[in-house]
């Protein structure tokens, strides 16, 4: 009977220690994903979340598939916001800019929450 037991105990530990050596890379590796995303890399997440920003929905983005095309493509954004708080700005709320944009006023809405919108900004800079 005690050989018994002990080949159990034995058995019980390998399938203790194999689970949790299993599981340990999965959960570091998470961690180390969540935490390796820059503002950029967040921003375009947003921008490209159909549930969020969504912006494929209306401009043309390298590296978005199924671009919209109603507004226009975002391209060159450094030369054409040179200054981040005026793209930021757009991004609020585009009707002050032109009150007949068809643009959603993402923070005027609150589509999107403040720290998102500096994310988009973020990225939206970056093309």
């Amino acid at each position: 009977m005690r050989k018994t037991a002990k080949i159990i105990s034995t058995a019980t530990a390998i399938a203790a220690l194999m689970g949790s050596l299993s599981l340990a890379p999965i959960n570091i590796t998470f961690a180390a994903e969540k935490k390796a995303l820059t503002p950029v890399q967040k921003g375009k997440k947003l921008a490209f979340n159909k549930k969020k920003g969504n912006c494929l929905s209306c401009h043309a983005i390298a590296g978005g598939k199924m671009a919209g095309n109603v507004g226009p493509p975002l391209v060159a954004m450094k030369a054409r916001y040179p200054d981040k708080k005026k793209l930021r700005a757009q991004i609020w709320d585009a009707t002050k800019a032109n009150p007949n944009t068809v643009m959603p006023p993402f923070g005027r809405h609150k589509i999107l929450s403040e720290k998102e919108i500096d994310l988009v900004t973020e990225f939206i800079s970056t093309l």
